[in-house]
């Protein structure tokens, strides 16, 4: 079983410095995918009330084994729910599908900043937080000036904002105002959905040169970063093999190649996409 590192967070719980994606699984394939992906060693699991998986999700970690404090459960708030009282409610119809007592990192989905509730939200989460039903509490897809809203009306810094992160949109710049404000930074779609970038040539000839797959090149590549990626597989050959990067090293030169392409944003923009 592969031994996975662990980043400390800014409230000083721990996170797991790789995970498993379930979107877009359904129920029952998330079952089967998270409580295989325990038994190899997989410590971090990602879901969200959207993905309308969260049942199959608690499933597999029942069946998992592994001891609850060893494993990190995070679910993720959505827009329909946005505001104080509605994310109170939302997050228990989480916790009942998980069926579990507590939800390690909570995350907002997106920040909508059209309809302005985000900041009602996370004086929610902040509560649950208090009363120890989540252990962290974080966001997804928010831009520094979100950031700066929450930590202005609320004190509170989030200690992860899980965003699309890959080499054709490395986001330089959010990644360091996150270090610089001491957020860890998670990567959504971490291979690229939908594109072209694990049959690009550069990435192919730095995986030949060491012996591992485009992939794994790839997701070394969020690790040294200091980001963690969260890859979806259902299938327990690329989970285990998605795991195994924590064995080689990417030189400087390597980690230069990988992200010297053109740009390219595969999903929303936290300013105006809206998903409810």
């Amino acid at each position: 079983m592969i031994d996975i590192p662990v980043h400390t967070l800014n409230d000083g719980t721990k996170l797991p410095a790789l995970g498993l994606g379930t979107w877009p699984m359904d129920d029952a394939q998330a079952e089967e995918a998270v409580a295989g992906a325990l038994g190899l060693g997989y410590r971090l699991i990602d879901t969200a009330t959207n993905y309308r998986n969260e049942s199959g999700v608690g499933r597999g970690v029942a069946r998992g084994g592994v001891p609850r404090e060893e494993l990190v459960v995070t679910t993720k708030l959505p827009g329909r729910h946005h505001g104080y009282e509605e994310t109170l409610a939302s997050f228990e119809e989480s916790r009942r599908r998980l069926g579990l007592d507590h939800v390690d990192l909570y995350l907002i989905h997106w920040p909508l900043p059209r309809v302005g509730r985000y900041v009602d939200s996370w004086r929610a989460m902040i509560k649950l937080r208090a009363e120890g039903l989540v252990r962290s509490i974080g966001v997804s897809n928010f831009t520094p000036e979100h950031i700066e809203r929450l930590e202005k009306e609320t004190g509170v810094l989030p200690s992860v904002n899980q965003i699309e992160l890959h080499p054709l949109f490395p986001q330089d710049e959010l990644r360091a105002f996150h270090a610089a404000k001491g957020i860890v930074t998670e990567s959504w779609s971490p291979l690229g959905r939908g594109s072209a970038l694990l049959q690009d040539p550069a990435v192919v000839q730095v995986s030949e040169a060491l012996g591992v797959t485009p992939a794994q090149v790839v997701l070394r590549w969020h690790v040294q970063l200091g980001a963690v990626p969260v890859p979806k597989s259902a299938d327990p050959g690329r989970q285990g093999a998605n795991l195994d990067v924590f064995g080689f090293d990417l030189g400087p030169a390597q980690m230069g190649v990988i992200a010297d392409r053109a740009h390219e944003r595969l999903g929303g923009d936290p300013e105006t996409h809206e998903e409810f």
